[in-house]
């Protein structure tokens, strides 16, 4: 009988609260251990020794209970659950059961808040009870089915300033996007959706939030021009300017504003000054 996972455990005995279950092996034998399976969630018409799959965990009691409810992540997996409370001996998050899954304080890499989501993964504590973490790294997988150029989609779930941010993709694979492909502040537990830009001897991918060269011209092209829409016509910032203003405001690299301007300049949609780019009309 495994705690935190899905198994088949069969009917030994019947009593006023639900039947009991044990492992084959164990049937008629009641020093066996046995685990009850409350009576509104037996199977109807079910009888002695058959089988019931069912997810062990543990009551508010620390008792060793089965439910046919199938939560939303067993043991040494991931998923992406939403925080419905938060009090001093940590966070409880909905994971498709009666009772709450525990998120200890201890096991938070960021302070979380109420009604927002977040990877986690499952385990064991030391006082034998199941709870979550979000220190995913180890339950993450590097045998992601993309190469260079994919579309994918996943979960911030680490942040390094040196590095980049960390993302597990589909909620499972490992990915980072390398600290000069971010365009924009990520938080620990936002979705994004990127590109593939390349997979690693190890396996783990690199992403950008970015498109390919050509696409993104065409974007950058028309966020500034919509900037200086709002601003009458005008932005003090021009090919001197300092890289992180630039990406703070455009959302883009220095490189990639350079080439931006240089292409709206030659078109004779701007004019370039000392201090900054003017809309021509």
């Amino acid at each position: 009988m495994e705690l935190g996972r899905v198994q088949t455990l069969y009917i030994d005995h019947t009593t006023d609260f639900g039947v009991y279950l044990c492992e084959e092996q164990d049937l008629g034998r009641r020093e066996g251990e046995c685990v009850l399976l409350p009576r509104k969630q037996v199977p109807a018409n079910a009888g002695k020794k058959d089988a019931v799959e069912v997810f062990v965990y543990k009551d508010s009691s620390d008792r060793l209970i089965a439910t046919t409810r199938m939560p939303k992540l067993t043991l040494g997996e991931l998923a992406v659950l939403k925080v419905l409370e938060v009090n001093k001996i940590g966070a409880f998050l909905d994971w498709g059961l009666e009772k709450d899954l525990l998120l200890p304080y201890s096991e938070q890499i960021v302070k979380v808040k109420k009604g927002e989501e977040y990877l986690v993964a499952l385990y064991i504590d030391k006082s034998e009870r199941l709870c979550a973490t979000m220190k995913v790294y180890e339950f993450l997988r590097a045998d992601a089915p993309y190469k260079a150029g994919d579309e994918v989609s996943g979960i911030v779930f680490g942040k390094n300033p040196e590095y980049g941010v960390f993302i597990a993709v589909d909620g499972k694979y490992h990915a980072m996007i390398p600290k000069n492909e971010l365009v924009r502040e990520l938080r620990i537990g936002d979705r994004v959706d990127g590109r593939v830009l390349g997979v690693r001897e190890d396996g783990k991918m690199n992403l950008s939030l970015r498109e390919k060269g050509y696409i993104q011209m065409d974007i950058d092209l028309v966020t500034i021009m919509k900037k200086l829409d709002e601003n009458d016509g005008f932005l003090p910032y021009h090919d001197k300017s300092a890289p992180e203003e630039i990406r703070a405001e455009f959302g883009m690299s220095k490189n990639e504003f350079k080439r931006a301007i240089g292409r709206l300049y030659k078109n004779r949609k701007i004019t370039i000054t000392a201090e900054g780019i003017q809309k021509l009309s």
